[in-house]
């Protein structure tokens, strides 16, 4: 687990290459077709040395939420064991973690007509509103999402509003029976400026790379809406608002590098509080060589 640009597919690779591992990707943007350069999927010699399950099976028309992701997860980790081998759960959406971890089955299931009026009061007074009402009934829940992430405030509120119970209390009360022994390993930084600038080189490295072209083509060849969650993905926001003229190309690079660092920012309010997580500084020079024998420990009979 880590924030992004933290270096988690290099770590999990060089794993694959040492142990009888497979990769299972946590991530809710990885699993789009045709959403590679934005997401920074891995690329062809990259899955050619470590395959990953759960890229490319979604078109970014398609919703994917953390209740299928624990169904297709436990089914790809039975399988893997099944072969003899250990799966390897890598990613940065810390909500399929947790889910995979504890559980969601406590959760209610959304209410369409519930969720227009909460559409209905962030028109009239703005996502940032409904973010501070979220703050006073779950502020475990509001002190991870930043003021203006409409999906999940409204995800949360709806929550509320239906069982009178913060999401963060249904969700502390859900457990889950995996039944394996985890060893959970977090990479978090120890200097925050030095990720920042991994994610600015990261972001302008998909702009040369052809970010622009990606979002224009999924636009030509799916029928898409700005609102929908492929297209919510950091990155794929800002490009499209861009390509709709809405904002010229030095604001496009520096919203999305702000919204990647807040992306960040979030990743690692959840890693903080994490449980039983063995905490990795992401920069030292010998992490990768902490993290195998950590690995090489957890796997002995």
């Amino acid at each position: 687990m880590g924030p992004t640009a933290s270096g988690k597919t290099a770590l999990a690779v060089s794993l694959v290459e040492r142990f009888p591992l497979e990769i299972i990707s946590v991530d809710s943007a990885l699993v789009y077709r045709g959403m590679d350069i934005g997401t920074a999927k891995p690329d062809a010699a990259t899955l050619a040395r470590a395959p990953h399950h759960l890229l490319d099976i979604r078109d970014p028309t398609e919703a994917y939420s953390a209740a299928a992701f624990c169904d297709d997860a436990r089914r790809l980790m039975a399988d893997i064991v099944a072969r003899g081998r250990v799966p390897l759960l890598v990613g940065g959406t810390m909500l399929y973690f947790r889910a995979l971890l504890q559980g969601l089955d406590d959760l209610p299931r959304a209410d369409a007509t519930l969720r227009k009026d909460l559409e209905a009061e962030a028109a009239a007074r703005g996502w940032p509103a409904l973010h501070a009402e979220l703050a006073v009934v779950d502020p475990a829940t509001a002190a991870r999402l930043a003021p203006n992430d409409s999906q999940r405030i409204g995800r949360a509120l709806e929550i509320f509003r239906l069982s009178g119970t913060p999401m963060s209390a249904l969700l502390d009360q859900a457990r889950a029976d995996l039944p394996y022994r985890v060893l959970q390993l977090a990479l978090v930084p120890s200097d925050r400026a030095v990720l920042h600038q991994r994610i600015a080189d990261r972001f302008d490295a998909m702009l040369a790379g052809g970010l622009l072209d990606e979002v224009e083509t999924l636009r030509r060849d799916y029928v898409l809406k700005p609102d929908l969650p492929s297209m919510r993905a950091v990155g794929y926001r800002q490009t499209w608002a861009y390509l709709d003229g809405d904002i010229d190309m030095k604001a496009l690079r520096e919203q999305g590098i702000a919204a990647t660092r807040q992306l960040a920012k979030r990743q690692l309010t959840w890693l903080r509080s994490w449980p039983d997580a063995v905490e990795l500084d992401c920069l030292a020079e010998d992490m990768e060589a902490q993290a195998t024998a950590r690995v090489a420990r957890h796997l002995q009979p």
